[in-house]
């Protein structure tokens, strides 16, 4: 359900690889693109594939919370402790371990990580006897954790020990082939579940579908598929039936990329996210470094000059963003 496009066949090279040993991996992607799906792949064809995975998002806890959340906690260890608490790792022993969003967890608990990835042991808050577990980590991001790193906001070490394996997850705009691909399967799925015939899209709306912008990837996709099944009045999609605001997501002249940067600005805001600069920048500065590669052909002197740098700038740029 990710895709077969071509722009995923290096994803599914580095899955394979990934599954085959059980060294720490991290995929990085915007939100709803697909990464825990990718995670539970990789969990799937390895060896520990018997075992439990178990999922944590590390921006949906309180802060305060995580902690237990991740390494449990004893009867009356806090206010409120009533009685002993199994935590992720406990659970994931002999399986794997899904950090989504890891780029939000705090300093403190990422001290406490460390330390469980070095010795594979930990103390459930408020406990005297050593914990031992046998836990692959798989970690998820939609931040630049290079830029967090400088800015001291994520722990270096943490980082390396994370960065063994990465894979990168293109966003669904990247991967058109891939669009019908995905909104035939949920449409199917979720006209099974309601009991209906199976909803198509009319040849207006698949044309549509292929040039929208997507910026909740897959996830949004989904959802729609679910509320079009749910709510159209006819087998057939049409354009009617599709929601004002998704329309506007299309891209074209109907939208600059200044219109569409607002946009994307205004939900990141409205959703709660602060220091959007420290993401947006890395990935304004790679749009444009690819874009300047593109027109020189893979030429770096003449690609720095198209964006007003030096060679030694670009460089550094290239080997900073890691593209």
């Amino acid at each position: 359900i990710i895709g077969r496009s071509s722009a995923m066949q290096d994803v599914f090279k580095m899955v394979g690889r990934a599954s085959r040993g059980d060294a720490p991996v991290l995929i990085t992607g915007e939100s709803g693109a697909g990464k825990e799906i990718v995670a539970g792949a990789i969990h799937k064809f390895s060896k520990r594939s018997g075992s439990e995975f178990v999922a944590i998002n590390c921006a949906a806890i309180p802060e305060n919370l995580l902690e237990s959340e991740l390494f449990g906690h004893e009867k009356g260890a806090f206010k409120g402790a009533g009685d002993q608490r199994i935590g992720r790792f406990e659970q994931a022993d002999k399986g794997t371990l899904f950090l989504d969003e890891v780029g939000d967890m705090p300093l403190e608990t990422q001290t406490r990580l460390i330390r469980v990835l070095s010795s594979g042991e930990f103390y459930r808050i408020g406990g005297n006897s050593p914990i031992k577990v046998d836990v692959r980590i798989i970690a998820a991001t939609n931040q630049n954790l290079e830029e967090k790193v400088r800015n001291g906001s994520f722990r270096e070490d943490l980082y390396h020990r994370l960065n063994v394996i990465k894979i990168n997850l293109p966003p669904l705009r990247d991967r058109k082939e891939d669009i019908l691909l995905l909104t035939s399967y949920f449409l199917k799925k979720f006209s099974e579940e309601a009991k209906i015939k199976v909803k198509v899209l009319s040849k207006e709306v698949e044309e549509l579908f292929e040039n929208l912008i997507w910026p909740g990837n897959v996830l949004q996709l989904q959802n729609v598929c679910q509320s079009l099944t749910l709510l159209s009045s006819g087998q057939e999609i049409s354009i009617s039936d599709i929601p004002k605001d998704l329309s506007l997501q299309r891209k074209g002249p109907e939208m600059s990329w200044s219109d569409m940067l607002e946009s994307w600005a205004s939900k990141k805001l409205l959703k709660g996210d602060d220091h959007i600069l420290n993401s947006a920048t890395p990935i304004f500065e790679g749009t444009m470094i690819k874009a300047a590669l593109k027109v020189t052909k893979g030429k770096k002197s003449e690609a720095a000059k198209l964006l007003g740098w030096g060679r030694n700038t670009l460089a550094r740029k290239i080997t900073e963003l890691d593209l």
